[in-house]
């Protein structure tokens, strides 16, 4: 009997399983040489079936060896024009010609190529996919009920990785090296096991790496030139968490029920997130709700009801225009890490569906860093009402979004009122971070929360006045108990002082190592507050360290977590001098000469010209004019003590400069 394979059949590892089975002894096995092309052309371009494909040709060939086949190798290798119209059929078609030329029975596991060989007239065989009673993988020797992973590489031996979510141990599993021939024929048996495994499918196929999802388990095959060796790694989950089972699951359902369904989990790899976006997933499923999700790679472990989609044509933005068309519920989108992933999400949810993403971050300073650098900040409160950061497979905030108009908390004061998204801690309503522009960059400032202090726990002394007079004993419990607090509460506050001062001590040091990226001369750093920071540097490097549109200093806000103003050092010994100027401002009166005198009090000071009431006059200091006022009819000025213009006369006295009233 002879038989024609086509390339899915050969790929599959399916005909020396037929003729294992000894229904095909003594067939003479032909390969068309379009075959051996298209196998080599894929196992040049790095994809593992390609190499699959050509180690099945190398058992039929070991099997003919045997006597048990004859094998023989026929046709001529396609041309680079039909090469070119592969996905047309030219290379299927001159497959099936070898077929019709030696009159044998034709070979396929491809329903196209099928029905398109049937029509020929062809005697066609029909492998159709398995779809049960697969034996387990050699891979699965490895994992046990506590297995998340296990790594495999040549020349290396085997690792597994045990524990529950956030607890984790890397193990040897065994002594003896892994082979390439043994991670070959692993990567083989994968891959044939997701072609014809209903829920297992190939993600990714480039050159030198191949992902394949075989049920919950997910496997990244890598091989030369991509790796510097044959490496196999298979991840799966092993919790599987309703969202009953999350203490914070009532708050979860009435953000996911409210007007603003658009939520963003967060955390590490491996935290919990996709646990907890399954958990939302099905809740949402079985409320009654159409639920779709859109992953690369597919490995979510929802209900059958949910379709899981992944990019269309290598492209996420494709998947989101039939999304808008099938018009679901929720989307659950998993992961954000493209700056097409983010600009579909945002569309999606503006679109008004509902949306919860999966992003890789440490932490949520990270994460908003990542969201408020790809989407319009000012959108952020409508793109996502709230953050969920997950940790050790634990709820530990939820954050919601707000969007006012407001001077930054954690901004200077002299900072105009700008647009502020504002993200703040959901159960207790305290700020968190707030985003807003500084110039042309986008800031994510962290808000320092103010704790509040306990109050010493007070002990009762072991005296009670035992020996004294009833009166006297009285007095002598209530000073040991007005003292022994009042000491406690001292020691506190110095301890508080001290925390805090080491605390800006830090933060100073960290300022003055990011500025003196941009300054060679001497930096004061000035710590208002934990939030807040006034920096003084050479007047020249103000400039460098603003950056252009504010670039460089946004970058240090953002990287050591506190506002800070860019002053030049000169506006430093300008204070100094205004200082030094108000000095003799205690003196209570002061005599100017030609009949003036200048009366301060507590907050006003006041120009006495008894000779010009009633008269409006302009106010000189040496020839530079300085104002023009009403002289009232007691013969006095009136000035606000502290303000700028009553500053700057007497700094100008100070000077040695006259001043002197002209009648205007």
């Amino acid at each position: 009997m002879k038989l024609v394979p086509d390339t899915s059949v050969v790929i599959d590892g399916r005909i020396t399983t037929l003729i294992d089975t000894g229904e095909y002894n003594g067939a003479q096995i032909i390969i068309p040489e379009a075959v051996v092309a298209e196998l080599e052309a894929q196992a040049n371009q790095g994809r593992e079936i390609g190499f699959s494909g050509l180690t099945e040709l190398q058992e039929l060939c070991k099997l003919a060896e045997r006597g048990i086949i004859s094998i023989e190798f026929y046709g001529e290798r396609p041309t680079l024009e039909q090469v070119k119209l592969a996905s047309g059929g030219e290379i299927d078609s001159l497959i099936r010609k070898v077929a019709i030329t030696h009159g044998a029975r034709f070979i396929t596991s491809d329903v196209v190529q099928s029905e398109v060989a049937k029509a020929k007239g062809l005697d066609v065989l029909y492998l159709r996919p398995q779809v049960e009673d697969f034996t387990p993988l050699a891979i699965d020797q490895f994992f046990d009920e506590y297995t998340i992973a296990v790594y495999l590489k040549e020349r290396a031996k085997p690792m597994v990785r045990r524990g529950t979510i956030g607890k984790t141990e890397t193990f040897i599993a065994r002594d003896t090296l892994c082979t390439e021939y043994e991670l070959r024929s692993m990567a083989q048996e994968i891959l044939e096991r997701a072609k014809r495994d209903p829920d297992g499918f190939i993600e990714i196929e480039k050159r030198g790496v191949t992902v394949v999802q075989i049920g919950s388990m997910r496997i990244s095959i890598a091989r030369r030139p991509f790796s510097d060796g044959m490496e196999i790694t298979a991840v799966r989950p092993i919790v599987d968490l309703s969202l009953q089972d999350y203490s914070q699951a009532d708050i979860i359902i009435k953000i996911l029920l409210s007007e603003k369904p658009g939520v963003l989990i967060t955390g590490t790899p491996g935290c919990g997130k996709t646990t907890l976006a399954q958990a939302i997933a099905t809740y949402l499923s079985d409320s009654g709700c159409i639920v779709k999700t859109m992953e690369q790679p597919r490995e979510m472990q929802v209900p059958d009801q949910i379709t899981q989609y992944t990019a269309l044509d290598g492209s996420m933005v494709n998947t989101a225009d039939v999304m808008l068309l099938v018009r679901p519920d929720y989307i659950i989108f998993d992961e954000l890490r493209k700056n097409d992933d983010f600009d579909v999400f945002a569309d999606l949810r503006l679109a008004g569906i509902g949306m919860v993403g999966i992003l890789h971050a440490v932490s949520p300073l990270e994460a908003l860093q990542r969201m408020a650098y790809r989407i319009d900040f000012s959108a952020l409160s409508q793109v996502f009402g709230s953050l969920i950061y997950m940790k050790d497979g634990q709820i530990q905030h939820i954050y919601s979004t707000s969007f006012s108009m407001k001077i930054p908390e954690g901004a200077d004061n002299e900072m105009h009122i700008r647009p502020v998204t504002t993200l703040s801690e959901l159960q207790t309503g305290d700020v968190a971070f707030e985003i807003f522009k500084f110039g042309t960059e986008t800031v994510v400032l962290p808000i320092a929360p103010v704790e509040e202090e306990e109050a010493p726990a007070y002990e009762p002394p072991q005296e009670t006045g035992k020996g004294l007079e009833p009166e006297k004993a009285v007095v002598a419990v209530a000073t040991v108990q007005n003292s022994e607090p009042q000491q406690s509460e001292d020691e506190n506050e110095n301890e508080d002082e001290d925390e805090e001062s080491s605390t800006w001590e830090v933060t100073e040091r960290d300022i003055q190592r990011e500025i003196g990226r941009y300054s060679n001369g001497e930096i004061l750093v000035e710590m208002l507050s934990a939030t807040k920071a006034v920096v003084y540097i050479d007047d020249r490097d103000v400039p460098a360290a603003i950056g252009k549109g504010g670039k460089n200093i946004a970058a240090i806000v953002n990287k050591v977590g506190v506002g800070i103003d860019i002053r030049p050092a000169s506006e430093l010994a300008k204070k100094a001098k205004v200082a030094a100027a108000s000095a003799p401002v205690e003196k209570e009166e002061l005599n100017l000469g030609e009949g003036l005198q200048v009366r301060i009090d507590k907050k006003q000071l006041s120009i006495i010209s008894s000779d010009n009431t009633g008269k409006i006059v302009d106010v000189f200091a040496g020839r530079e004019y300085l104002f023009t006022a009403t002289v009232n009819d007691s013969g006095e000025i009136h000035l606000a003590k502290n303000s700028t213009i009553a500053q700057e006369m007497l700094r100008r006295y100070n000077e040695g400069e006259p001043i002197r009233l002209k009648t205007v």
